[in-house]
């Protein structure tokens, strides 16, 4: 037997009559080689997961086409003919991974929203888990990896890197996650109120605050197609991550700037002393030329630190939309023109499915 656990305004706990629906926001750009399969395992997992009651018929996937270039929207339209559990959002151009998946979260009309990458890396059968999670309470969880086996060694040591430079510069982040988690209606809704287009959403989550916990699996290779994150955009997505959440670079470029402002001055002393004191001449052009360097090199690498963040400014203060949909196609099934809102209260905790006896 199973039941769901709803805590209204007053924080009162009672039992509800229903389980809580499940939207799996799937993020997709040029998948045609691997969307047949992800749909498959997550049409089959859905199916067992009603069946045994844990989330309710209206259950459903929500791809969410990032601009692709090849048939993905046309799988995706095929799939939702085939199946009432499959809708989709086709966006205007490709806008990037984080865009589309914040898209797809704020889009989907769930209770629970877990959001998982279409190239099946991730263990679809750690949903159980995460949702076994929630039912204890957790309104965010994250989908560890156990290792990083199917890395090569230079990925696994520039991803540890990364991971302890963002620590080092006080960005609140998930060892060894990526974008596969578990959202509760309550902390969607938190999400929405972050309106920056500048997304780097492994940092922005934590950031909610709520009940967090995680689940641990292990990461497979990629079931068909190559990766969509070559090493330019993974390059991009890296410094988002440090210029989105931490000014530490602009604190280090002012030391920078102070300590060799200081050497200046210390050798500055030292010619003159040489100069007038000593009667002694500097030989050699090296000792003028490689100080100008020097200073050069530095004065561009604190102009290109400090770009970074004023250009972000510029992209902020504009506020453009993040992105345009083209197209939408939702589920065949029934109950689908509630409101998010009319499903949860923003103030409310959202219903929470507990297991009983």
């Amino acid at each position: 037997m199973h039941a769901r656990l709803a805590i209204g305004p007053d924080g009162e706990v009672g039992m509800a009559n229903s389980c809580p629906t499940l939207t799996i926001v799937v993020p997709c750009y040029n998948e045609e080689e691997v969307l047949p399969e992800t749909a498959r395992r997550l049409d089959g997992l859905l199916a067992e997961l009603i069946d045994d009651n844990h989330i309710a018929a209206d259950s459903h996937v929500c791809f969410v086409d990032d601009g692709s270039k090849d048939r993905t929207w046309a799988i995706i339209r095929a799939l939702r003919e085939s199946s009432g559990k499959f809708g989709g959002i086709r966006l205007s151009r490709n806008r990037g991974h984080q865009i589309a998946l914040m898209t797809g979260l704020l889009a989907a009309r769930g209770d629970i929203m877990i959001s998982v990458d279409a190239d099946l890396q991730d263990d679809l059968n750690a949903i159980k888990e995460m949702l076994r999670t929630a039912a204890a309470g957790a309104d965010i969880v994250y989908g560890v990896r156990s290792a990083r086996t199917t890395d090569t060694m230079a990925k696994r040591l520039t991803a540890h890197f990364y991971y302890h430079l963002l620590r080092l510069l006080s960005v609140e982040i998930i060892f060894d996650h990526a974008d596969f988690r578990l959202m509760t209606r309550r902390a969607v809704e938190a999400l929405r109120q972050y309106e920056e287009s500048n997304l780097f959403l492994r940092a922005l989550i934590p950031l909610l605050g709520f009940k967090t916990s995680t689940v641990t699996y292990e990461r497979a290779e990629r079931w068909a197609g190559t990766s969509k994150y070559p090493i330019g955009k993974m390059l991009a997505l890296a410094l988002e991550g440090i210029t989105s959440f931490s000014t530490k670079p602009l604190r280090l470029v002012t030391i920078l700037g102070f300590a060799i402002s200081l050497l200046a001055f210390i050798c500055t002393v030292w010619a003159l002393f040489a100069a007038l004191v000593m009667k002694a001449t500097i030989p050699g052009w090296a000792s003028t030329v490689i100080p100008i360097y020097l200073v050069c090199g530095v004065q561009l690498l604190c102009v290109g630190v400090i770009g970074e963040y004023v250009g972000k400014i510029y992209l902020e203060t504009k506020r453009r939309p993040r992105s345009h949909v083209m197209d939408t196609l939702q589920p065949l099934l029934p109950d689908l023109d509630v409101e998010p809102a009319a499903r949860t209260s923003h103030s409310e905790n959202p219903s929470i499915f507990v297991p009983t006896e």
